[in-house]
């Protein structure tokens, strides 16, 4: 059995260019940026960056056009594939490229990346805020219990 998954959870690098192909189909080119840090023996902190070239295709091309930016953390899962063709210098070129099989956004921000929630995002998840606390107070104080994890909940 072969197996081809890619996951990355990166920040997007450029708001997503979409195209259509000649049958109709739009396609979606996104760049996603990646790091990983850790210290050194002697102690010293170092970080590098990776960036990733992700296509995705169809209803979910249109998804990212529409709600994707630059800054945005996003979660991408899908197949690696790479492409050979020759350049106009006649040189042959390859690119390994992501293909988005599935996409989740992160938490959503303000547009100049301070990090504080909008007042879109806070109206949204007040309601959501409000019966889980009423939910609490339903349940007294039974802390035997196992908190459940509601999909509304999760950043991504």
């Amino acid at each position: 059995m072969n197996f081809n998954k890619a996951i990355v959870i990166g920040r997007v690098t450029r708001d997503p260019e979409i195209r259509t192909t000649p049958n109709g189909q739009n396609v979606a080119s996104i760049g996603i940026a990646t790091n990983r840090v850790w210290n050194t023996n002697s102690g010293e902190r170092q970080e590098k960056v990776e960036f990733h070239s992700i296509v995705a295709w169809g209803k979910l091309a249109d998804i990212c056009s529409q709600y994707l930016s630059k800054g945005q953390l996003v979660l991408f899962e899908g197949r690696l594939e790479t492409r050979t063709w020759e350049g106009q210098d006649g040189i042959k070129r390859s690119k390994t490229e992501i293909i988005a099989e599935n996409m989740q956004m992160g938490p959503r921000t303000k547009p100049n990346g301070s990090g504080e929630e909008n007042a879109s995002y806070q109206a949204e998840n007040k309601s959501t805020a409000n019966n889980s606390q009423n939910q609490d107070a339903n349940d007294g104080n039974d802390n035997n219990k196992e908190e459940e994890i509601k999909i509304e909940d999760i950043p991504f």
